[in-house]
Formats: structure tokens, C-alpha cells, sequence
């Protein structure tokens, strides 16, 4: 029996391996309690919805799109885990086909390689299983660096709609696109100044005609701009988040040089420079270590979108790496050039041994990725495991919801919480309107009506003779 033509030229290869990034990152996707953050992104999405719009906070460093999907997401499928994840999964599967479009400079099959280490990556999938930002903010990365390169090479009009909507993209999820798009153009000055030293082989042969027109290039703009201005002033409803992306890169830039409880001080060489991402990579990201080590070669007489890849992805880990705030989540916007490199060296060996090589590799982090994953999500021991809420939340959670799916007026029992970190619990016990949250400071005058009381175990004895 032969297939219809219209089936046989689908990218199978990309529908696989998408279906298994999916599947990796869907399969039990609520096994962990909410984290932190994520308790945190649920309780806006939560604003979000109680206000009509979203406040911008400068000092929260976390544009507003996030916030929008998880909203959505809770709108159509309720406020549950799934719902509050499930934006993160689709961004980081959505990374696949990107992988494919640089199959334009690296090759179809190297490509091949990359979303394959990309879709089983311990990293990857722990973060793509998170409802936090930065699996958006790898995709819109990929798209601008993919854009940025077409419209420098092919002149297209994709390259252009690609490179601004992927910066468009990162501005709304982090303040951090300023560390990817400033070390892109510094990776162009040392490109330049590096083919003095070593010459492109072929040489840098650019499209003769511009595929883009003035047109183009307005709209484009236009609608970034509109995008930009309908997420930051709050879908038109608070026009001072308008300048809160500029107050967030000020007070960024004090945050990000001091380590804020996050420096990784173990791993310094000298200060201010360690190997903590390089250690990550060690422990969990074969593939990519071997695509850092291979893009090495790049120095010497090579093409030009994979030097200048090269360049920029070294540029990035240097910028990470001197970073003293470091959150291990952060590895996901450092790995992604690397996988295309092991995609490349895959490719340019054209030994079976080597290709026997990668698969192992990938095999590897496939396992590790499910022991991470599915066995040790709450493991302390785990680097990439980080302030994870464990999953004995529920001895206080279940019991109340349980009562209030039992009877919804059962919502309305009053409690008071006094921890100095309490999320997630404000997005777990978002149905609860009368819980107080107190942070580490017990009030002198107790909530009379409080039907129960959260505190520290070690602080309990001095709240228990208050409460009788």
C-alpha cells in the first residue's frame, strides 16, 4: 500500500520527536507540588483575573506574557496544575520546529540531532514541567537569534518578522534579553574581527536582493510596539507599567550583581567568575557539553552563521558565568546553541561509531531525565532540584480542599498562616478568601475567628498557649 504524497512529505522526523518532547513533559505533569515561583505565577494569573488586567511591577523582574498564558490556560481548565503548567510545556515544545529552521546553515540532519538532545535534556524537561518564564523565554531567544541571522544572510522577509517578534517575546517574559541581545552584538564585532585571524571557508556569500520591503519592516515594528503596549500597561488599563521595563533593568542591574541568597560561591575560579553552569552541564547535558566542546572548531575556517553561533553562545555562558545571581533554571537560556553543535559534529564525523556515540549520549539523558523527573523531583541532592516545594504540603492543603469540594461553603473557613515564605500556598488555597497570610511575624492580637493556625514546627510552642 502506498501512502498519499500529501502524507509522505510531512516532517516526520520533526512530528516524532515533538511528539516525544510532548510526552516527556506531559506524562504526569501535576507528580510535583507547586513551586515557589510557580505559586507565585499562579497567584497573578489569579490577580489577573479578580482586576481585568495585569500591574506591572518593576522589581519582579518578569514581564507580563507568562502571566497572560497561565491565565488563559486556568480560564479554559480551572485552576489545577495542569492548567498552571501547561503554557510552559507548549512554549518549550514549541522550541522544536526552531531547531529545524537553522537546518539552513547546520543541516537537516543536524538539526535532527539537536531537537532530539533538546527534547529529552534533563534540564529541558524539569523547566518545560515548570510554570515559570523561561521556557518562553528560550523559545522567543531561539526565534530572535534564528531571525537575527536569516535577515543578516538571506535578506528575507522571515528573518525579519522572526528576529523582531522573537525580541518582542523576550522583553515580555524577562528582563535578561538584555544579556542575549547585547552579547549578539558584541558576538558580531568579534566575528569581524576574527575573520582577519581565520578567514569564512566558504566565504560570507549574502542573498544579492533585500526580500523584505520598507512596508515590511513598519508593520513588523508597529506590531511589536502594540504588543509591547498592550501587555505592559496592563491590556490598556495601567499605562504606568509603560516605563516599568526600564525601572526593571535598573534595579536588575543592582540585583544581578549581588547574589541575593543565589551565588554559587563553591564554584568560583576567581571572583566573579566560576564554572557552576559548566558543572551543570557535566552532571546532566552530555549532548551539549559535547556541542560546547566541538564548537571550538569553529575558530578556525568555517561557515558564518555557525561561527557566528558559536561566538554568541560562548558569549552568553561568559555573561551567565559572571552573573553572581544564579538560579540553576537559568541553564535552559545557556544550553540550546550547544545541542546544535552536537547536532554538527554528529553530522561531520559521518562515522557510525560516532553517530552510535551521540545516540548513547542522548540515551543517557534520556534516563537521567526520567530519574530526575519522575523519581527525584524533590530530591535536595539534585542541583537542578532547587527550593522545590516537597510534596507534604498536602498534609495542610488536602484536608481543605477536600472539605471544600465536599461543600463549597466549607471555602469560607477563616485561617491564619504565618510563614515567612509562604508560597505557594496563596495559589493553592487561592478558592480560600479568608486565609490570612502574616509572613514570619506573629500579630499580638490573633485572629479570633481563625478555625486553624500555620507556623514553623519550631515555633509552635509560642503560639500554642495563645491559641488554647
Amino acid at each position: 500500500m502506498t501512502l498519499p504524497a500529501s502524507i509522505r512529505r510531512l516532517p516526520w522526523d520533526l512530528i516524532a520527536i515533538m511528539v516525544l518532547a510532548a510526552a516527556f513533559r506531559l506524562v504526569m505533569l501535576d507528580l510535583k507540588a507547586p513551586h515557589f515561583d510557580e505559586g507565585v505565577n499562579g497567584w497573578f494569573a489569579d490577580r489577573l483575573r479578580e482586576t481585568g488586567h495585569f500591574a506591572y511591577d518593576p522589581t519582579n523582574f518578569h514581564g507580563p506574557w507568562h502571566f497572560y498564558t497561565v491565565f488563559v490556560s486556568q480560564e479554559l481548565l480551572g485552576r489545577n496544575l495542569w492548567a498552571l503548567r501547561l503554557p510552559a510545556v507548549l512554549a518549550s515544545v514549541l522550541a522544536i520546529p526552531v531547531f529545524f529552521l537553522f537546518a539552513r546553515w547546520f543541516g537537516r540532519n543536524a538539526a535532527r540531532w539537536a531537537a532530539l538532545a533538546y527534547a529529552v535534556s534533563p534540564a529541558e524537561v524539569f523547566y518545560g514541567r515548570y510554570s515559570i518564564h523561561e521556557a518562553w523565554f528560550v523559545l522567543f531567544t531561539m526565534l530572535f537569534t534564528w531571525g537575527a541571522i536569516a535577515l543578516w544572510q538571506e535578506r528575507d522577509r522571515a528573518g525579519l518578522w522572526a528576529a523582531v517578534l522573537g525580541l518582542t517575546g523576550m522583553i515580555l517574559n524577562k528582563e535578561t534579553y538584555i544579556i542575549h541581545a547585547g552579547s549578539l552584538g558584541i558576538a558580531a564585532l568579534v566575528f569581524i574581527a576574527w575573520q582577519r585571524v581565520s578567514p569564512l571557508d566558504p566565504p560570507l556569500a549574502r542573498a544579492a536582493s533585500r526580500g523584505w520591503t520598507k512596508r515590511d519592516a513598519w508593520t513588523a515594528a508597529a506590531v511589536a510596539v502594540f504588543l509591547l503596549v498592550f501587555f505592559y500597561s496592563g491590556n490598556f488599563f495601567h499605562w504606568g507599567g509603560l516605563l516599568g521595563p526600564f525601572k526593571a533593568l535598573a534595579v536588575w542591574t543592582q540585583t544581578g550583581t549581588e547574589g541575593q541568597g543565589h551565588a554559587k560561591e563553591a564554584y568560583d575560579l576567581v571572583p566573579f567568575l566560576n564554572y557552576y553552569w559548566l558543572a551543570l552541564l557535566a552532571r546532566y547535558e552530555w549532548p551539549a557539553l559535547a556541542g560546547l566542546v566541538w564548537s571550538v572548531r569553529y575558530a578556525w575556517p568555517s561557515p558564518a552563521a555557525p561561527r557566528l553561533l558559536a561566538i554568541l553562545g560562548g558569549g552568553v555562558l561568559l555573561a551567565y558565568s559572571l552573573v553572581p545571581y544564579k538560579t540553576p533554571w537559568c541553564i535552559i537560556s545557556i544550553l540550546w546553541p550547544w545541542f546544535l553543535f552536537f547536532g554538527a559534529a554528529v553530522e561531520a564525523a559521518k562515522r557510525n561509531i560516532v553517530r552510535w556515540v551521540a545516540l548513547a549520549l542522548v540515551i543517557a539523558s534520556a534516563v537521567a531525565a526520567i530519574r530526575l523527573n519522575f523519581f527525584r523531583y524533590e530530591d535536595d541532592s539534585e542541583p537542578y532540584v532547587y527550593v522545590q516545594t516537597y510534596k507534604a504540603i498536602g498534609t495542610l492543603t488536602d484536608p481543605l480542599l477536600a472539605l471544600a469540594a465536599a461543600d463549597p461553603r466549607a471555602a469560607l473557613t477563616p485561617g491564619s498562616i504565618y510563614l515567612e515564605s509562604y508560597y505557594p500556598l496563596p495559589w493553592m488555597l487561592g478558592d480560600f478568601p479568608n486565609i490570612g497570610y502574616f509572613g514570619g511575624t506573629v500579630p499580638k492580637e490573633l485572629p479570633a475567628d481563625a478555625k486553624f493556625h500555620v507556623i514553623e514546627a519550631e515555633k509552635a510552642d509560642e503560639l500554642r498557649p495563645r491559641i488554647g
